[in-house]
């Protein structure tokens, strides 16, 4: 399993290459901040997508029945295995690291 950082320019290519195979999968979120402890924010819903609006600066990520936000990031890793992508950690401007795990790992195809 690897960690790696994107860049700031690729996180919008990223979102939008990864999110309608992300439709309908399995994903938890976890908050950790100093502030709130460590928290699995929600468990195993599916995954409507992710999307990184750089106009405002904002990350969404959608599950069904949440529309989580996340204001001015400042930092995107994801973390990738053989068998594909298993979870994307956003950190942002206040510290706060928010992590979409997979249940099961996307398989990763070839950008155009």
């Amino acid at each position: 399993m690897s960690s790696r950082m994107l860049a700031r320019g690729e996180w919008r290519g990223y979102c939008d290459h990864i999110s309608k195979d992300l439709v309908g999968k399995s994903a938890e979120l976890e908050l950790i901040s100093l502030d709130l402890g460590d928290r699995i924010e929600t468990r195993w819903l599916p995954l409507l997508g992710i999307v990184y609006d750089p106009k405002s600066d904002v990350f969404e990520v959608a599950l069904e029945g949440v529309d989580h936000l996340i204001a001015h990031p400042r930092e995107v890793y994801v973390e990738e295995t053989a068998r594909g992508l298993v979870a994307l950690e956003i950190t942002a401007d206040d510290d706060t690291r928010q992590i979409v795990r997979l249940r099961e790992p996307l398989a990763l195809t070839a950008r155009a």
